[in-house]
């Protein structure tokens, strides 16, 4: 055989040959797969950072978005294995894609019969979605490896951070098309009722005509952009994205490819480790958290002291910051470790809420609208990168049931703070997320001191047995039968 040629073992020990300009084409459906969900989550946080302020009447923005996520919930864990068993993961992605569709179409007819379907619509594809992305980049790490002799543990993190790359700059994208296509607004000075005393349904446009709702041709006219960016996106990949058959390893799902119900089977049985309920309240935090800045920080803050057209702008800033700073988080946990990051991330996020609930917005002090939104771009990141993380490194080998409730309580942390969004003023939503945040850090932290115990008590009970090890990573004992 030519030795330009690399043969890679597929599932029925057979040989399949491929030359080395095949990591180019590896390299180009990674590159697909992150310029299509850039696209198209262009379109789709676009649209939903301004759900709780345009479609305010009667809360129905976050009422669908409490069905998105509620819907989620589902999806995460009853449909990804089927769907992908079904189509694949290029289809899946695919056909996921198209069912947020509807949710852009509704937005030229906003009502509660139109809204909350297309929402439920877009959370029973979220599931399938993201789990054919995650599939995919590692069946296509995979093939890399085996082409290039690299370790799949080098190569999917730099298949992650290209896609990454592309997917944080969906918030850019999305709030710049909203923000220049709508109207400046009057820069209204009645915002006494702004901030932390905004309580939704008592405040009309009569008294702040920031709150006025833009013309419905400018909200028809975002809707048709977001819309084609979804079409785009669609045909990106059913165009040029290469199917998972090409390496002859087409998963039938994600891990260790359990059904729906033993799925949530194995979700729910692993709440009985003490761990997993300890750090289930920060997990939920993340989605609250989350959910708090896309509704109430854009309507209570933004749209009611700056104007809705503002919005994008703020929340762009939130995307920026929050990308560069997972990005430097991962590295700096290295250096510095975990527990100094988290505190890092407490302290921001608690001086933010304690800033919110004594600043009063207005359209002159517009820079504290995106150092706020900043902030908070930074804190998640730190509660997105290391919780993740946290969750990998506590149960080895239980991977998919630890990261099946991640997926679950975070979902379940987003759908409650959109559900009980109408009823409350925000003073009092700041409240329980800064008493969620207390009791997710205080979980957070016994787990650290119990892992640090333990370390030490296996430290303890070692004390002179260490192995020798040599310069390849070996044990003495291994180096001895060798």
């Amino acid at each position: 055989m030519d030795s330009r040629f690399t043969r890679v073992k597929t599932t029925e020990d057979n040989e399949q040959e491929f030359s080395p300009s095949e990591q180019w084409r590896i390299w180009k459906n990674i590159i697909v797969v992150g310029a299509a969900f850039m696209l198209h989550f262009t379109a789709f946080w676009g649209a939903s950072n301004l759900q709780s302020s345009v479609n305010a009447d009667a809360s129905l923005g976050t009422f669908t978005l409490a069905s998105i996520y509620g819907s989620l919930i589902l999806s995460n864990i009853f449909l990804p294995v089927l769907i992908i068993k079904w189509l694949g993961c290029k289809w899946a992605i695919a056909i996921s894609f198209m069912t947020y569709m509807p949710f852009m179409i509704a937005q030229f007819y906003p009502r509660f019969y139109t809204m909350i379907p297309a929402g439920l619509m877009v959370g029973f594809g979220g599931g399938p979605l993201w789990c054919a992305k995650c599939t995919y980049l590692t069946v296509a790490a995979e093939a890399f490896s085996k082409i290039s002799g690299l370790t799949v543990e080098v190569i999917l993190p730099k298949f992650y951070g290209i896609f990454f790359m592309f997917y944080q700059f969906s918030q850019v994208w999305g709030n710049l098309i909203s923000s220049t296509v709508l109207p400046e607004g009057p820069e209204s000075n009645f915002t006494d009722f702004c901030g932390s005393n905004f309580c939704p349904g008592e405040i009309v446009q009569d008294v702040n005509p920031n709150l006025a709702p833009p013309p419905s041709s400018k909200i028809n006219l975002i809707a048709g952009i977001y819309l084609a960016c979804m079409a785009v996106a669609t045909l990106i990949v059913a165009l040029g994205l290469d199917s998972l058959t090409r390496y002859n390893k087409d998963r039938q799902g994600s891990g260790t490819g359990l059904s729906g119900l033993k799925m949530l089977a194995v979700t729910l049985k692993h709440l009985s480790n003490p761990y997993q309920i300890l750090i289930l309240p920060i997990t939920m935090f993340i989605g609250a958290e989350q959910a708090f800045i896309a509704a109430d920080y854009s309507a209570a803050f933004v749209s009611c002291g700056w104007g809705i057209n503002n919005i994008g702008f703020v929340m762009i800033c939130f995307g920026v910051s929050n990308a560069l700073a997972a990005m430097i988080i991962g590295h700096l946990v290295k250096i510095i470790g975990r527990p100094p990051v988290i505190a890092f991330g407490l302290a921001v996020h608690v001086a933010i809420m304690i800033t919110f609930l004594i600043w009063k917005p207005d359209n002159v002090n517009k820079l504290m609208y995106f150092l706020m939104s900043g902030l908070w771009g930074i804190a998640d990141a730190v509660w997105l990168v290391n919780i993740n993380a946290l969750s990998g490194i506590l149960f080895p080998g239980e991977e998919e049931a630890a990261y099946s409730n991640f997926r679950l309580w975070e979902s379940t942390g987003s759908a409650i703070t959109y559900v009980y969004n109408p009823y409350l003023c925000t003073n009092v939503k700041i409240y329980l997320l800064l008493g969620l945040l207390l009791i997710g850090v205080t979980g957070y932290t016994i787990v650290e001191v119990s892992e640090h115990r333990a370390r030490l008590k296996e430290i303890g009970q070692n004390k002179g047995s260490f192995d020798l090890v040599d310069s390849k990573g070996k044990r003495s004992d291994e180096v001895a039968e060798n």
